[in-house]
């Protein structure tokens, strides 16, 4: 290669480098002020996070989520910040209900200006005690969820040529992490999803970004489901789960999440572990897939283990709650991840 050649890469380097930061810098900050912006997954963890936040931004929060009592409780919370949420019972993984709560949204409150697809589900444990059913059941709600919300706010976005939709993907959605397959090959499906519906939405005024959370302290493995040697599954996992210096709280996975969508961002990865993760895997995938094997060694086996899932509130031992596992509970505790009903389970004061 000549210097006049290496000298023209450079110049094109240069250039293409400041037309992408004049072009970020071009973006329009989206104000969510009185904007109405539905929630899934948004009765508890994550989703009653974001949807705090979207309170105190002055939005119009609507609620979705399949069971009605813990609607209704973070309904209260948010009224004690002084919302008024709109809530939709609603199981995303039925297209036709989905359709409906979105109809019903537009019927009796406003066009909904934002979808944050948040529902999900996790099962965690050896492949060998995995089955069909458990690859579908994830790809249902993680996917087929996320997929059957957008397909029911679509029409309303287009016909005004604007809206906004966050999918809430995983870093199980960019990197394979072991005892968690059903989960990373729907989250892996979400992405692709996300990423495409993006680059062909655009011209149509519909901004989507893909938000890829590493580990979250928001309380959820009690609402994981365990299988194999449930109970030590659940240790490992819900330790993880607590960890500080590896996990990132849910206000701030929210901030960023609420951040990245005001931006128009293409796509996010929360905590500097998991982008460190990720990049890492990009340059070294060998060393990546040799070190994950070896995390794999060391999780439970399948010798002994049940096929049966067990919830996380079910898979608990005599050191639940302890304090490795403090941070996660009290998350749990403060995002509605703890029925009032099961408290005195985990030694904790009656509401």
């Amino acid at each position: 290669m000549t210097r006049g050649e290496r000298d023209i890469i450079v110049l094109g380097a240069l250039g293409l480098g400041a037309w992408l930061a004049l072009r970020q810098a071009r973006k329009r900050h989206y104000d969510f002020r009185n904007k109405v912006v539905l929630i899934t997954g948004g009765s508890r963890g994550l989703g009653l996070v974001t949807a705090r936040q979207l309170t105190a931004m002055g939005a119009q929060v609507v609620l979705c989520a399949r069971d009605d009592e813990e609607l209704h409780r973070a309904a209260a919370d948010l009224a004690k910040r002084g919302g008024s949420p709109f809530l939709v019972p609603c199981d995303v993984t039925n297209a036709t209900r989905m359709r409906e709560a979105v109809q019903r949204v537009e019927n009796e409150l406003a066009p909904v200006d934002v979808l944050i697809n948040n529902a999900g589900t996790i099962v965690v444990g050896p492949l060998q005690t995995m089955t069909r059913g458990d690859f579908e059941h994830s790809l249902a709600v993680n996917f087929w969820g996320a997929y059957n919300a957008v397909e029911a706010v679509l029409p309303g976005m287009r016909e005004r040529g604007q809206g906004r939709i966050v999918n809430v993907s995983s870093i199980g959605g960019k990197i394979s992490v072991p005892h968690l397959l059903p989960y990373n090959v729907s989250k892996f499906a979400l992405v692709g999803y996300s990423n495409g519906l993006r680059t062909e939405l655009a011209h149509e005024g519909i901004v989507v970004t893909t938000v890829c959370p590493g580990l979250m302290r928001t309380g959820s493995p009690l609402h994981a489901l365990f299988k194999g040697r449930y109970e030590a599954e659940f240790a490992w996992f819900s330790v993880s789960d607590s960890l500080p210096l590896l996990t990132i709280s849910a206000e701030k996975a929210a901030q960023q999440l609420l951040q990245a969508c005001a931006r128009g961002d293409a796509e996010i990865i929360l905590s500097l572990p998991a982008k460190v993760a990720v990049t890492f895997q990009a340059l070294f995938p060998e060393l990546t897939a040799s070190l994950l094997t070896l995390v794999n060694r060391w999780l439970p086996g399948p010798e002994g283990g049940s096929t049966e899932a067990h919830e996380g509130k079910d898979a608990t031992a005599d050191w639940f709650p302890s304090w490795l596992t403090q941070p996660s509970v009290a998350a749990a505790e403060q995002n509605n991840e703890i029925d009032p009903a099961w408290r005195h389970r985990f030694q904790l004061p009656p509401t």
